[in-house]
């Protein structure tokens, strides 16, 4: 029996592939002929076959952005009970990986000149002036900084008066600036600053001014009704269906719904950013602009940076719980600048019934994205998206 062998970190054997791809309906969008697709299919296939199997995953699109082309792979079933496949246009919850839209659309006010990541927090909402925020910078919130605020709100706080409270109340743990505590309320409040000094609702600013220019047809923070039939159901630890719950800030921290072939195509612009629009262009390398670092990890503006090429280890390790759930001292870089040499940037997101990680490498013109209607393990997707990296650049190095 032949085995396909992807990378140092996966083996299967091709029938096992072929076996689990015929299961869970496998489709793709390559080209028919053309050279290499076959090879990127099995890669993929190989990759992502067991490990939905293993975590009864209903369904998953992956694409792939390798040499300047476009892979995307669609696997299983976005609704188990009317049996709808998973398809080009099906749209999956991305969790925190929202956050890196978010950022996009502060640092795209600040090329426009309506903002400075440097303002104080407290400008933007006048209601918060004489507390903590004024001392807390707009970038401090954007990168998890401020000073400890937690990762979730409070449960009691549920309403609009009560965030406030909780807002002017709020004293930091630390000195802002000087340790990471990864937080919904931090970057979601930096969302709802930018939201303020530009005077429309995050949704309308996001839908409207920052999704078509970067050519994004198939990405929503409110699905539309014409659009329902194709939002995938997510599934619960319990196998029921379910979708993202309201919340305060929910929308500004990870309420974007969108495609993996939209997602890869924010990953392309982020590739190759010099044909967009100037205050886009600059937007979008200020969220590759490094502003601290934690280990091995330079926290950009979303995205979060590491040497190329990394172990998985160490990739898993900056995507941990214990990073997310601790704090951490920085080490500021002074002056922010972009990382020498080659980098990965990465984002994972989970809600109750999705997740989601994309990573992608500038210098190789590769990038992946991976979706699944189910919240499975963080360090699996890392491995996988690593060991579909790790083959295409194998896949590369045999061509040349």
């Amino acid at each position: 029996m032949r085995e396909v062998t992807i990378g140092p970190w996966w083996r299967i054997s091709a029938a096992v592939v072929l076996l689990l791809a015929a299961s869970h309906g496998v489709a793709n969008d390559a080209v028919a002929g053309e050279e290499g697709s076959d090879q990127v299919k099995s890669l993929v296939d190989a990759t992502i076959l067991p490990m939905m199997q293993a975590h009864d995953i209903p369904g998953m699109a992956v694409a792939v952005t390798w040499q300047g082309q476009r892979r995307v792979f669609n696997y299983g079933l976005a609704d188990r009970e009317r049996e709808v496949p998973v398809d080009d246009e099906t749209l999956f919850e991305i969790g925190s990986l929202s956050k890196t839209f978010t950022a996009t659309l502060g640092a795209y006010a600040q090329a426009e000149g309506k903002l400075s990541l440097e303002d104080p927090a407290s400008r933007h909402w006048s209601a918060l002036t004489g507390g903590s925020f004024d001392d807390i910078s707009l970038l401090e919130l954007a990168t998890y900084s401020a000073g400890g605020l937690p990762l979730q709100f409070p449960e009691q706080v549920t309403d609009q008066q009560q965030m406030l409270d909780y807002y002017r109340d709020w004293i930091p743990d630390y000195a802002p600036g000087s340790h990471r505590l990864y937080s919904n309320p931090s970057i979601g409040l930096f969302g709802y600053l930018v939201a303020n000094r530009l005077g429309e609702p995050f949704p309308d600013l996001m839908e409207k001014q920052l999704f078509p220019p970067l050519g994004l047809a198939h990405s929503y923070i409110q699905v539309p009704d014409d659009q329902q039939p194709h939002y995938a159901w997510g599934y619960s630890k319990e196998d029921q269906p379910i979708r993202v719950n309201p919340g305060m800030l929910d929308v500004e921290a990870y309420g974007v719904k969108t495609s993996a072939t939209d997602l890869i195509r924010f990953i392309e612009v982020n590739l190759h950013p010099q044909g967009l629009d100037e205050p886009l262009r600059k937007a979008i390398e200020t969220t590759h602009t490094g502003f601290y670092q934690v280990g091995g990890m330079t926290q950009g503006l979303g995205w979060e940076m590491y040497s190329y090429p990394l172990k998985l280890e160490q990739l898993q390790a900056g995507n941990s719980a214990e990073m997310a759930l601790e704090p951490h001292e920085v080490e500021p870089l002074e002056p922010p600048q972009a990382p020498t040499g080659e980098v990965l940037l990465n984002k994972t997101g989970s809600t109750n019934g999705f997740g989601a990680y994309a990573a992608f490498v500038p210098s190789r013109e590769l990038g992946v994205v991976l979706l699944a209607n189910r919240n499975y393990s963080i360090a699996e997707r890392v491995a996988a998206a690593h060991a579909i990296l790790a083959g295409l650049e194998q896949e590369g190095d045999q061509e040349r």
